[in-house]
């Protein structure tokens, strides 16, 4: 987690922001007043990726699929696989469907699918030190948004992955969930939001730099609402394009990611959703 460091000191103006993740039924409000597609339904260009064979530009997105047995952590793409016919609708693939799901918060969103709902809404995305900010909830250093404590009086305060990770059938869903949740079942931080630590990731409006925190503490005493640097740089992917994710997932977990911590961070490849990646939106005060 060393993109998270220095501490560094920020000042926000106010605003407000959504109470929960987007869910499923107030993303198909959109769709259907707008008719809006998401990149995830869209047949990819065979000029945006030169080197894939025809057979694979099928419209799709990435779906966490749990291994038989034991692996290295070495590489997510153990665990993480392109899914034909997966998207919103289908966060699963093709045969998986939202019944029964509409509090469940949207999945398979892109930055540009978030951006569209939100400027729908009349909202937009937080900048990761809004999100911060409304994440922490008042309270200032403490390793988690309800406090230094993961299970305070030995209860689960957000939706995390428990058991071996991320061997099939080992998510003992101590949570009281093995996957994702509906929004709100875990008690809010001290602003009233809910789920700001695991179930989905979510959107911020930032360029990814891992560098970016090092620039604000060298160059600013007090950085005054920081939206973020002028361009994505990943030195683990140079060629990406990536926006910075915050508050960690149902994936999340003490063996291999801890970014349900409130002042760690992620990051995303802004064409690219998943089955655990969503969005919240702000609006100013």
């Amino acid at each position: 987690m060393m993109d998270a460091r220095p501490i560094h000191r920020v000042y926000v103006d106010g605003f407000w922001m959504d109470r929960t993740e987007v869910t499923n039924e107030q993303f198909e409000e959109f769709v259907k007043a707008t008719g809006y597609v998401t990149i995830a339904e869209q047949t990819p260009k065979a000029e945006d990726f030169p080197d894939a064979p025809p057979e694979n530009l099928v419209a799709g997105s990435t779906v966490y699929t749990p291994t038989p047995a034991a692996v290295p952590l070495d590489s997510h793409y153990r665990w993480w696989g392109y899914v034909k016919g997966a998207n919103w609708r289908h966060p699963l693939g093709p045969e998986s469907d939202l019944r029964g799901r509409g509090k469940y918060p949207v999945v398979h969103i892109a930055y540009d699918d978030a951006v569209a709902y939100a400027h729908w809404a009349g909202k937009r995305l937080p900048s990761e030190a809004e999100w911060e900010f409304a994440a922490r909830g008042g309270l200032s250093g403490t390793l988690y948004a309800w406090g230094d404590e993961l299970k305070p009086g030995g209860k689960w305060m957000a939706n995390t992955f428990q058991g071996r990770f991320p061997v099939e059938g080992q998510d003992t869903g101590e949570d009281g969930f093995v996957g994702i949740a509906p929004v709100a079942q875990f008690p809010p931080n001290g602003y009233g939001l809910y789920d700001i630590a695991g179930n989905v990731w979510e959107w911020c409006s930032d360029w990814y730099r891992h560098d970016y925190y090092a620039f604000l503490a060298e160059n600013y005493e007090v950085a005054s609402n920081p939206k973020g640097p002028d361009a994505s740089f990943d030195p683990a992917e140079p060629t990406e394009r990536k926006r910075v994710h915050r508050g960690g997932s149902f994936l999340c977990t003490d063996q291999y990611c801890t970014r349900y911590m409130v002042g760690s961070r992620g990051k995303g490849e802004v064409s690219t959703g998943s089955n655990h990646v969503g969005f919240r939106c702000v609006k100013p005060e």
